[in-house]
């Protein structure tokens, strides 16, 4: 009974983060059709002083991140991550999928953790941590951006 409540609550998880990536998206969702960019990439801090480079790919989402930096907004990234590193994110061993990045004021808690976090615990993520692969940092905060080399 105790894995099928598991199960459940996981699912509802997945469900209501979901819900929570369309609407910080205002209901669009990335796709083909979506307007593409060069990419941007922007660094965000979070509570631990670590720092973890977003690539955003997309004309709206690349408009908000700026004005986000600009005006010191405190918004929540979220998007589903990539258990693979990506060459601006050495030094971390996953990454966001850029079509998969939104902005939220709020989000819930199942998808909350810190970089360090989520790497100790990548093998894990996509399970009952982190489902669906959904990482939402809440004291992530995006500080700048920057152009990698």
């Amino acid at each position: 009974m105790r894995r099928i409540l598991s199960k459940l609550g996981a699912l509802a998880a997945v469900a209501l983060l979901a819900c929570t990536a369309t609407e910080s998206a205002g209901a669009a969702t990335p796709g083909p059709a979506a307007a593409t960019a060069a990419p941007a990439y922007f660094v965000m801090r979070d509570v631990t002083g670590s720092e973890f480079t977003v690539q955003l790919t997309g004309h709206a989402e690349i408009t908000e991140a700026r004005e986000i930096v600009d005006e010191g907004l405190h918004k929540i990234v979220i998007g589903r991550i990539v258990k693979r590193p990506a060459f601006y994110n050495p030094q971390w061993s996953f990454h966001y999928d850029p079509a998969t990045v939104t902005f939220a004021d709020l989000a819930i808690e199942v998808c909350d953790a810190t970089a360090p976090y989520v790497e100790g615990h990548l093998d894990e993520a996509g399970g009952a941590f982190l489902p669906g692969l959904y990482w939402c940092p809440w004291t992530g905060r995006l500080i700048r951006e920057i152009h990698p080399s």
